[in-house]
């Protein structure tokens, strides 16, 4: 990941840096406008919360949260930049031709692989269910229903036994 730094030729562009895998142009077909309403008025348009308005026109871009291209390997072709939400996301191509918008998941970058089922290798990007998760742990053996102890413990307290 390469980052751009700019020599100072004016206050405002001091301490400044550029990623260059961030691109800033959306896919038009997985954006649409948002209609902002509020800016600090009351239902008859009258100001109410002073010291709110103003801004940039933002356009919404529709993310997939529900990852539900199953057993489909998709591909990372552009890390964006979303105003609506302090986060990048991805736009992924997948293998049967659609296209679609992430977020973008830490460490991945431009190029990788990514895939969501049930039986898919646990790794950066990936989406698994919560119930492949757990399938998955106990095949491996990390999550184990506690044993019985060998001695009945005894409490401090007034001598009785407990199970835990």
């Amino acid at each position: 990941m390469a980052i751009h730094l700019y020599k100072t030729s004016t206050p405002s562009t001091r301490n400044g840096a550029v990623d260059s895998q961030v691109k800033s142009n959306p896919r038009n077909n997985l954006i649409y406008g948002q209609h902002r309403c509020g800016k600090g008025r009351n239902a008859r348009g009258i100001i109410t919360a002073g010291h709110r308005g103003g801004g940039h026109k933002r356009l919404y871009r529709k993310i997939d949260f529900r990852r539900n291209e199953k057993d489909i390997y998709g591909r990372i072709v552009t890390i964006e930049y979303d105003p609506n939400r302090n986060a990048y996301i991805c736009l992924i191509h997948y293998g049967d031709g659609e296209k679609r918008y992430i977020l973008h998941p830490r460490g991945a970058i431009i190029g990788d692989t990514i895939v969501s089922g049930t039986e898919v290798p646990i790794k950066m990007g990936n989406a698994l269910p919560l119930s492949a998760r757990y399938s998955n742990m106990e095949k491996t053996k990390l999550f184990q229903a506690p044993t019985e102890p060998e001695a009945p413990l005894v409490s401090k307290r007034g001598g009785r036994v407990i199970h835990i």
